[in-house]
C-alpha cells in the first residue's frame, strides 16, 4: 500500500525547500503538510510569582526550547528584574543557544549548547556542576530532565516558564494521509481527544515519552526516533515509506529499556561522586 500524503505535527517551514522533509517528499513522491497539534503560550506574571522562585538566587539558566528563553525575559522585564552579566546560560541545542542573542550578548564563556542529545546535554551541565540552575520548563514536560538532575544531586530549581494548549484540528480530515508524524505526548493527547484511537493513519513518534504515550492508550506505533541507528523523525519517515513502498510488512514499535542512558546516569553519578584529590604542597629543595 503506497502511502501519498503524510501529515507532521510541526509548523510549516519557512523554506520548504530547505527543509529536510522536502527530500523525503522528492524521494518517496509523497505530499507533506504541516500542521501543529499544540500551541505554547508563556506564563503570565502572576503566574510566575505563585511559584516562589527568585531568579537571582541562580547563577545560570538551562533552556531547551525558544518559547521558555522568550518567557524568561519577558518576565525579568515585567517583574524589573535585571539579569546579571554573570549569569550562564546552558542550551540543549544550538539553536535555542543562537537565539539568545535576540536578548543578550553572545559570549561562548556565558552561553554553552548542546548537540541536542540526552546524553550530550547532562554532560554538559554536569561541566558546569557547581552553578545554582534555574531549569526553564514548558508544562506539561518530559520528567526525564528533572529527574536526571535529582539523580545526579545538582543545585537546580524547575520553573514553569510556558503552558502547552491543544491547537484546533476541527478542520483536519485525518483519512486524507497515510502516516501522521507525533512529537509529543500533547501531540498524543490532541490527537485522542479530537480523533479518539479508531481508524488512524499510521503513526511515526519521535521521543521515548512520545512512544510511551501513544502505546499507553493503545495506538499502534510504526516508527520512532531517535534511536542509535535512527536519529530523526526524517530518517524514521524514510525507513518506514521505504518498507511500505516494497511492499513489507511494518511491525509496531515496542518499548524497550534504555540500558545505555541508564548506565550513563549511573556513570555521571559515579564521577560527581568522587572527592577531589587535594593536591600536596611541593617539597621545599634541600639546602
Amino acid at each position: 500500500m503506497k502511502i501519498n500524503s503524510v501529515l507532521v505535527s510541526q509548523p510549516r517551514p519557512a523554506i520548504i525547500e530547505k527543509s529536510p522533509f522536502y527530500e523525503i517528499a522528492q524521494k518517496h513522491k509523497v505530499q507533506i503538510e504541516y500542521k501543529p497539534f499544540i500551541r505554547v503560550a508563556g506564563v503570565s506574571l502572576k503566574e510566575f510569582r505563585s511559584q516562589r522562585i527568585e531568579i537571582l538566587d541562580h547563577t545560570a539558566v538551562i533552556f531547551t526550547s525558544r518559547t521558555t528563553v522568550d518567557s524568561f525575559f519577558r518576565i525579568c522585564e515585567e517583574a524589573r528584574i535585571t539579569v546579571p552579566e554573570t549569569m550562564k546560560y546552558i542550551c540543549q541545542t544550538e539553536a535555542v543557544a543562537l537565539y539568545l542573542q535576540k536578548y543578550i550578548v553572545y559570549r561562548k564563556r556565558k552561553i554553552s549548547f548542546a548537540d541536542g542529545t540526552f546524553t550530550s546535554f547532562i554532560e554538559l551541565i554536569v561541566k558546569h556542576k557547581d552553578e545554582k540552575f534555574l531549569l526553564a520548563l514548558s508544562e506539561p514536560h518530559k520528567p526525564e530532565l528533572p529527574d536526571t538532575l535529582t539523580k545526579l544531586k545538582l543545585h537546580y530549581h524547575p520553573v514553569i516558564l510556558a503552558k502547552t494548549e491543544a491547537a484546533d484540528l476541527s478542520g483536519v480530515d485525518l483519512s486524507q494521509y497515510g502516516l501522521l508524524a507525533l512529537y509529543s505526548p500533547s501531540d498524543v493527547k490532541t490527537l485522542i481527544a479530537t480523533f479518539g484511537t479508531e481508524n488512524l493513519p499510521a503513526v511515526a513518534v519521535f521521543g521515548e515519552s512520545t512512544l510511551r504515550a501513544a502505546l499507553e492508550v493503545g495506538i499502534p506505533v510504526r516508527a520512532n526516533a531517535p534511536t542509535p541507528l535512527v536519529p530523526s523523525m526524517v530518517k524514521a519517515m524514510d525507513i518506514y515509506l521505504t518498507k511500505i513502498g516494497n511492499g513489507e510488512e511494518v511491525a509496531p514499535v515496542e518499548l524497550t529499556a534504555d540500558t545505555q542512558k541508564e548506565e550513563f546516569i549511573r556513570n555521571q553519578q559515579h564521577k560527581l561522586a568522587k572527592k577531589p584529590r587535594v593536591r600536596r604542597p611541593a617539597a621545599e629543595p634541600k639546602k
